[in-house]
């Protein structure tokens, strides 16, 4: 069954090709739902077959291990891929009902993109993580540049020098750990990091260049300054799909490279602490939605992150608390972003100062906000409730000054949330209703419906909660099987 998992690359690559000389829109669209759709269902066969089989690994070509372009599957990567595959059908979904597809490369830029984040998930080599980083990037300079305001210029210009930046800096890492270690397969690298000076130098290159895509402080003003100038659906792409693969390949390197050091810990905590102050209060200063939106991506990224400092005593339940937040993350921000796509769609702008009283205007999209808001702050019944829950319960298990930091940072970041979405709310849902705009104007259903659904499925994870810790368990198990997974790629292990 390993012959599989290079086509979870080849199927959305074929497909945009297909979508660039299509010349039916329809069929652009069909194609650029189609695949995610595919994507997430061949991410839930993986899980269900790496659960019941173990880690599946495949070597391009069939040549032998530590030669061949590796791809390998656990529970882990399955359960991302899922993740990441949901909130592109939705962004998708959402492109085509406000008519983003109109432009004929659209489709085929997504696709692009599936493409290098399936990729990512499914590599076993620093090199080849590089290369679909680079896949993911190339069609992401085009969507800035083609939607959004005109801000999306500047936006761009941000992006693409901060993105290739980081692209250098990775590349000269890897580049680093090839001459110090003579492999930049991860499967061989097990453990390289611990005894090794040149190779921890090597490879915090490496980790320097992952977190800044990830939007960790202090390499993290880029994300709040140029998602908001693009589209919302695009905004929405972004916030499921670049930021959370570079959480996942985080997490893959300091298990697999690493061996789970707490030699960083302090480090990580003191990161992460930061973070969650400015991504909660930074964003009581922005002018609009999606601004607002993008400090609270900030403000997620280290909740999950914090985790790979609590591992020393049960490694798989607080790396299982990190996913469980993360998966929150995707589907919440996503949900909020989409909603803010629908408001200015129907009235546009997102502009805090030039909307007002769409509480009684818009009933239904007041109250699937208003849902994902309390979903970020952690209110039931919503997964934000069982993520921060998972998180603290985790890190108070360390028992020392570093749990109590962390845990009264989340309680400080989490009320910072909650004023930002309240101001939000405040401007745009209260207040008189709007009078420069027609009387009978309304958000249409088909806007609102991507960004209902996924907080349908916020709200799944709230009352699935056992199962779904369960199964995060497993994925977290799986990814600590540093043995099946060398076995997978090499034919060996330790």
């Amino acid at each position: 069954m390993d012959i599989v998992l290079p086509f979870f690359v080849v199927i959305p690559l074929f497909s945009s090709a297909l979508a660039v000389m299509a010349p039916w829109k329809w069929g652009r669209d069909l194609l650029h739902l189609l695949i995610p759709a595919l994507s997430l269902v061949g991410g839930a066969w993986l899980f269900w077959y790496t659960t019941e089989h173990g880690t599946l690994g495949h070597n391009v070509g069939l040549f032998p291990g530590g030669v061949a372009i590796p791809f390998v599957a656990d529970a882990f990567s399955a359960v991302m891929m899922v993740t990441t595959s949901l909130v592109m059908l939705c962004a998708n979904w959402f492109a085509t009902v406000s008519g983003e597809t109109r432009a004929r490369y659209y489709p085929a830029l997504t696709l692009v993109l599936l493409t290098g984040v399936n990729g990512v998930l499914l590599t076993a080599d620093l090199f080849n993580f590089f290369v679909f980083i680079e896949v993911m990037l190339l069609p992401s300079y085009g969507l800035i540049a083609m939607t959004g305001t005109w801000s999306r210029l500047a936006a761009g210009r941000t992006f693409v020098l901060v993105n290739l930046t980081a692209s250098t800096l990775l590349v000269v890492g890897v580049g680093f750990v090839y001459a110090t270690t003579g492999t930049v397969n991860m499967a061989a690298l097990r453990g390289a990091a611990e005894g090794n000076g040149p190779a921890v130098v090597a490879m915090g290159l490496v980790l320097i260049a992952i977190s800044a895509k990830a939007g960790i402080v202090p390499v993290h003003t880029w994300l709040p300054r140029t998602y908001p100038g693009t589209s919302a659906a695009v905004m929405g792409l972004f916030s499921g799909l670049h930021t959370k693969v570079a959480v996942y390949m985080l997490y893959r390197i300091y298990v697999v490279i690493f061996d789970l050091t707490d030699r960083w810990n302090t480090l990580i905590v003191a990161l992460m602490v930061i973070s969650m102050l400015i991504g909660g209060f930074s964003g009581l200063a922005e002018n609009s939605i999606r601004r607002v939106l993008a400090y609270q991506m900030v403000n997620g990224m280290p909740f999950i992150l914090v985790m790979l400092a609590f591992t020393t005593g049960d490694a798989q339940r607080a790396l299982a608390a990190g996913l469980l937040y993360a998966l929150h993350h995707m589907v919440t921000v996503g949900s909020l972003v989409l909603t803010s796509g629908a408001i200015e769609e129907t009235y546009g702008t997102g502009l805090l100062t030039k909307l007002s009283g769409l509480a009684r205007r818009d009933p239904w999209v007041a109250a699937v906000f208003a849902a994902g808001a309390f979903s970020v702050v952690g209110f039931p019944p919503f997964s934000g409730l069982w993520g921060k829950v998972a998180v603290v319960m985790s890190v108070a298990r360390g028992g020392d000054w570093a749990s109590w930091l962390v845990i009264a940072t989340i309680i400080v970041a989490s009320f910072a949330a909650l004023l930002a979405m309240f101001r939000v709310w405040r401007s745009v849902f209260w207040g008189r209703p709007m009078q420069q705009v027609p009387s009978d104007l309304r958000i249409r259903g088909r806007l609102l419906a991507p960004a209902a659904t996924l907080l349908a499925c916020s709200v799944l994870m709230f009352f699935a909660a056992g199962p779904l810790i369960d199964a995060l368990q497993t994925a977290t198990g799986a990814l600590l099987d540093v043995d099946s997974y060398q076995e997978s790629v090499l034919g060996v292990t330790r």
